[in-house]
């Protein structure tokens, strides 16, 4: 059985502004901003929306693209109320406990709630109490619940609007992430969002499992005219009986597509099978060409980087189109051997060398570091759930919230999320876990290197990078590492700065000023680290600034590579003495001696 569901509202006539306008409930600046201070009101829009249903069973029977599977839905009736659009709390977490019960489903495990939102200030602060109550029996833990409006985006398009929030909630669910609220600079003040289960989601973020289970759950509420209330509980579908399920369809702004062999010909035949399928190209999705492109392997051999390549980056299908046809007539110009246009073409048939990875060390953390592509690559979300798996106790909370930490609305909160990541035992982990995910996508597209380096704690992702360490053993490892450094530190408390000048010059001036500073690292011919006490960093950021030269502090919690550290060496010693190190595939080159492992 199969049942359409669907609904349009086109009536934003001059009666419907003139009713809504009576009831007050419109905003002045004709915005509607749910869970914002400054909330207003709502803004009318109109829409057009269709599900299809079917029984689960039925779905996987026929090979239907599944998004998600209603658990369940409750409803209720507020009866005789204060007026036509007074919340009323208690009907609605009436329809709430009874959408829960009938999903079977314990409102602790819900990671987003789609919620009503209209953007009133009354309407909004009772929609939370009323989902406090509901999830308040499960005892969930505080701030674990993303929640938003889709009418943040679309205005309120009144017999649509329900529909609309299930099909945002659906989608959420097939692609893994969790979609932002717009418009809220201040949350509610009327709410104190960190006794609740609930934080607002201001920001597109990946979807993580770990945190409520290896299922994704989310709520989604409905409030009518009169009273009507209603709430659906939806879940991710897991199921495998499809391999296209599994592969990375989530829409971004533009897409790569490689090509490469071992001659010209290779790339222009691959070009032209292309461009015969896109004779209509309003009626492809340009996320499912670039999907079938590389899955398909449908540009032949050669990724040693001694053939041909060709790089394009395409923003639609239209766009993809037009650079295939801009690359043949460059690729039959035999006279030249490379080809470069700004907005996203590029040919290359010599040899590019030989390719080194560099993975970063601490001070180059960031709060949301790679967030972009983890949220439109969910195959990468296993490196932050395993990561959070490996480390369960041992961090005051998951690694990936203070990778991805929940949105911030203001400077004051940012600068605290960025100090809490910079904390030594958090950073190092931390960097492992996106440099193996930025390792994966760049094999992901045949970038593969011929030998590997790391800068300070990155020579741990290196070793990792060329199998002479286990991903898991990375994590344990520089969760370990990170912690016995930051007890060494909080011993000899240090600091580290960048001083843009040879090791010679620094060395010397450090010298003729008796400064109480060690070189650390010999980044660059023009850049050399020096580490010591708080103080002594200080004194000689005065003096080497006095001598011409920029000196900026770093972003660590200790005073790496010099004499504060010796505390830690035994320790780490014996830690490393448990890994189960093996040979390199690649080289590796040592970032203390330059020679290779």
């Amino acid at each position: 059985d199969v049942a359409l569901v669907g609904a349009v509202d086109g009536t934003n006539n001059a009666m419907a502004f003139m009713s809504f306008a009576q009831t007050h409930a419109l905003s002045p600046r004709g915005r509607c901003r749910p869970f914002d201070d400054s909330a207003d009101g709502i803004a009318i829009g109109e829409g057009v929306a269709a599900l299809v249903l079917k029984r689960l069973e039925d779905a996987e029977r026929d090979g239907d693209r599944i998004y998600a599977v209603i658990k369940g839905v409750g409803s209720s009736s507020d009866g005789r109320n204060r007026s036509l659009t007074a919340p009323h709390p208690q009907g609605q977490v009436r329809a709430l406990c009874r959408a829960y019960e009938d999903a079977g489903v314990d409102p602790s495990t819900v990671a987003l709630i789609e919620a009503h939102g209209t953007g009133t200030a009354v309407g909004d602060k009772s929609e939370i109490e009323s989902l406090v109550t509901a999830f308040g029996e499960g005892n969930p833990a505080s701030q674990t619940c993303a929640i938003g409006s889709v009418k943040s985006m679309i205005g309120h398009t009144k017999v649509t609007a329900g529909l609309a929030g299930l099909i945002k909630a659906a989608l959420a669910l097939k692609h893994r992430v969790l979609p932002p609220t717009l418009g809220v600079e201040t949350p509610n003040s009327r709410v104190d969002f960190t006794q609740t289960p609930f934080y607002i989601n201001a920001e597109a973020r990946p979807w993580l499992s770990q945190d409520k289970g290896p299922v994704r759950r989310c709520g989604v509420s409905a409030f009518g005219f009169g009273g009507t209330n209603f709430h659906a509980v939806l879940e991710e579908y897991t199921g495998d009986y499809r391999d296209t399920d599994t592969l990375d369809l989530n829409p971004r702004d533009a897409e790569p597509f490689i090509f490469s062999g071992p001659e010209r010909s290779h790339i222009v035949q691959a070009v032209e099978r292309l461009l015969q399928g896109l004779e209509y190209p309003e009626h492809l999705n340009l996320d499912q060409l670039a999907q079938a492109v590389q899955a398909a392997r449908a540009y032949p051999g050669g990724d040693d980087g001694k053939g041909c390549r060709l790089a394009i980056v395409a923003t639609s299908v239209a766009d993809l189109k037009h650079k295939l046809e801009l690359a043949l007539r460059e690729l039959r110009d035999r006279d030249k051997a490379e080809v470069k246009y700004p907005q996203g073409l590029y040919y290359r048939e010599s040899a590019i060398g030989k390719v080194c990875f560099l993975f970063a060390g601490q001070g180059s953390q960031k709060i949301n570091m790679l967030r972009d592509l983890v949220g439109t690559l969910p195959r990468l979300h296993s490196h932050f759930e395993r990561a959070d798996a490996l480390l369960k106790g041992r961090l005051p909370q998951p690694l990936s919230r203070f990778i991805y930490p929940l949105p911030a609305f203001s400077e004051g909160q940012r600068e605290k999320q960025q100090g809490a990541l910079n904390a030594t035992q958090i950073a190092q982990p931390a960097l492992g876990a996106v440099e193996l995910a930025a390792l994966e996508i760049l094999e992901s597209y045949g970038i593969r290197a011929d030998f590997v380096a790391g800068h300070s704690y990155g020579e741990y992702v290196a070793l990792c990078a060329a199998g002479a360490l286990e991903p898991d053993d990375l994590i344990r490892l520089s969760e370990t590492r990170g912690r016995i450094t930051a007890e060494a530190g909080q011993r000899s408390p240090g600091a580290m700065a960048a001083v843009d000048a040879d090791g010679n010059r620094v060395e010397s001036l450090i010298a003729r000023h008796r400064l109480a500073v060690s070189i650390a690292n010999l980044n660059a011919p023009d850049q050399t680290i020096i580490a010591g006490s708080l103080e002594g960093i200080d004194a000689a950021a005065a003096v080497l600034g006095g001598e011409s030269l920029r000196v900026t502090k770093l972003p660590v919690n200790g005073a790496f590579h010099c004499a504060a550290m010796s505390g830690a060496r035994d320790l780490l010693t014996a830690e490393l003495a448990r890994i189960d190190f093996r040979q390199p595939r690649i080289p590796v080159f040592s970032n203390t001696t330059a020679g290779r492992y």
